[in-house]
């Protein structure tokens, strides 16, 4: 009798996948509840910012399917081809994303020793842990959607049964790079323990930059812009109505919307969404069922120290060594910590695979054909100028931002001791700008070789975009200080506050500013020497010396106020 009731406790209280869900339910439910002193504000704030964002993004999106639609023969055709190539951009992302969050929700969460320890099966564990993994992948994916499917529904006057099949089309491709993602963490961490972070990192970084460039060239998306390069009319409808690659779920979506939106028969594509969605979460279920307590093990394992004891100082001690010790000390605790840190090693490999496809992607463009002049080859690094600033602010946002706030408790230690404020400072600004700034000049210097520019315009980007790098540290530095998250358990997490929202609206219009003073003048310098118009350099003067003193000033001005704060956090 005593062992039957035995046999029956753990079946009895074993939860499923709701009740493993349910705390982090209730934690976010209570933070809605107990407001804060600021938190109506910041809610205006994000929801302001949202709103303007969708607006716009739907209105542009409206306005270029309308224009797409105008065209009778083509209109459908373009507006698929369209949506197939944004959708397989965004599955390549959340395939990658979801693959580096498993890694964490699957194997490195804190309280998975528990949960290991605990009744709970392995079918419930993973149904909830799939779930938390698509849901903070796909969420930002998910937001962007809202505007594109709207402008869908709005441009072919879809009803309001549009939206109760556009979350029938769109569930099943955000959980398919979940359940696949998920599956490859397992089999990568039962070879490689997933406390040797460089080793798996640099596997899913190779697969991914593979992956990512085959998908993104499969579409061929200079198609859409070099039409001249077809023989005749009828190859190059035949080309926008053959499916780039109709083995993906980004072609399925794209043939489901349409197809419903033209008033035809969707429920093939529809059908194929949910039964390949089904079978890689049944896959996965089995998998997991069956290994992840073995790589659930191995993910304990550290890493094997290899070689003997050091007789000498590490040659990354001996070059800093002109910084002084305490100046070096500091600038090797932020290598160490950054190092040691899995969920930033993975955030730069995501980053590290979109800047590889970005720069491979440029020679592609349609700048070699019929009617693209010099002008127009030397004037598109300006636009390039605002995209790769962009870049780096998201970058700045995700390495730069969190860097106080991942201190944590070590903050009040390191301010107790006699250690100035400002080399604590100093540290994490040169630690993240120098790094961006090597990327900044290999960006734009990369695609300015790329597209073949003019020495002129070549000095001009590089020394605009290496002007920016500096008051985006700054910016990044002195909103995380005042917007720290110190209990934050994923780096990931922070750049996703209200901080990280207002260091982003502020680097865009720092990016726009210096885009305009640096760019508009420097422009019409290259129109003038093209017609053979008179120019004058004095013209270029001011702008220039605006742009630099914005720079100087978004550099100086975050870093004195973020000095400020943390004294203030001292005597607090």
């Amino acid at each position: 009798m005593p062992d039957a009731v035995a046999n029956a406790t753990p079946m009895a209280a074993a939860p499923g996948a709701l009740a493993l869900l349910r705390p982090k339910w209730q934690m976010a439910r209570n933070r809605t509840r107990h407001q804060q002193q600021g938190d109506l504000r910041r809610m205006v704030v994000v929801s302001t910012v949202a709103l303007g964002f969708w607006s716009v993004a739907f209105m542009l999106a409206l306005k270029l399917l309308r224009y797409f639609l105008s065209a009778e023969d083509i209109g459908t055709l373009l507006a698929s081809k369209l949506l197939a190539m944004i959708l397989l951009s965004f599955g390549s992302i959340l395939l990658l994303s979801n693959t580096i969050a498993a890694l964490s929700n699957f194997f490195l969460s804190r309280d998975l020793d528990q949960l290991a320890a605990a009744p709970v099966g392995s079918g419930a564990l993973y149904r909830a842990r799939l779930a938390e993994t698509a849901m903070h992948s796909s969420w930002m994916v998910a937001l962007l959607l809202v505007p594109l499917v709207g402008a869908y529904g709005v441009a072919y006057r879809g009803g309001f049964d549009f939206v109760f099949f556009a979350l029938a089309v769109f569930v099943p491709f955000l959980f398919i790079p979940a359940a696949l993602g998920s599956g490859v963490t397992l089999l990568l961490v039962n070879v490689f323990p997933a406390r040797r972070t460089r080793d798996l990192l640099s596997v899913i970084a190779a697969m991914a930059v593979a992956g990512l460039v085959l998908l993104f060239r499969a579409a061929r998306p200079e198609q859409l812009a070099r039409p001249e390069g077809f023989a005749n009319f009828m190859q190059f409808v035949a080309a926008l109505d053959t499916p780039s690659s109709p083995w993906l779920p980004s072609e399925w979506v794209s043939e489901a919307v349409v197809k419903y939106l033209s008033g035809k028969a969707a429920w093939q594509p529809l059908v194929r969404l949910w039964a390949v969605a089904g079978v890689l979460v049944g896959i996965g279920h089995v998998l997991y069922a069956r290994g992840w307590r073995r790589a659930y093990s191995m993910a304990q394992e550290g890493a094997t120290k290899r070689g003997t004891a050091r007789t000498q100082r590490p040659l990354l001690d001996r070059v800093l060594a002109f910084l002084g010790p305490m100046r070096r000390e500091l600038v090797l605790k932020e290598l160490r910590v950054f190092s040691r840190d899995s969920t930033q090693w993975s955030q730069l490999v995501l980053l590290a695979v979109l800047l590889v496809v970005y720069v491979a992607n440029v020679r592609y463009l349609p700048l070699n054909g019929n009617g693209v002049t010099v002008l127009l080859r030397n004037l598109i690094p300006f636009l390039n100028l605002a995209l790769a600033g962009f870049v780096l602010a998201s970058i700045a946002a995700r390495f730069v931002f969190p860097s106080v706030s991942l201190e944590g408790r070590a903050l009040w230690l390191l301010r107790s001791s006699p250690l100035p404020v400002r080399e604590l400072l100093w540290a994490k600004f040169w630690v993240g700008a120098i790094p961006l700034l090597f990327l900044a000049l290999v960006l734009v210097g990369a695609t300015n070789l790329m597209l073949k520019v003019q020495p002129f315009v070549h000095v001009v980007s590089l020394v605009s975009i290496a002007a920016l790098v500096f008051p985006l540290a700054g910016l990044a530095l002195g909103y995380g200080t005042f917007y720290p998250q110190f209990d934050s358990e994923n780096a990931a997490q922070i750049p996703t506050s209200f901080g990280g929202l207002m260091f982003m609206i502020t680097a865009v219009g720092l990016i726009g500013a210096v885009a305009y003073l640096a760019g508009r003048p420097a422009a019409r310098w290259i129109v003038a020497e093209h017609f053979g118009r008179a120019r004058d350099p004095m013209d270029m003067v001011v702008p220039f010396a605006v742009a630099l003193a914005v720079c100087a000033a978004g550099t100086v001005i975050p870093l004195t106020l973020a000095r400020q704060r943390l004294e203030q956090l001292e005597r607090a």
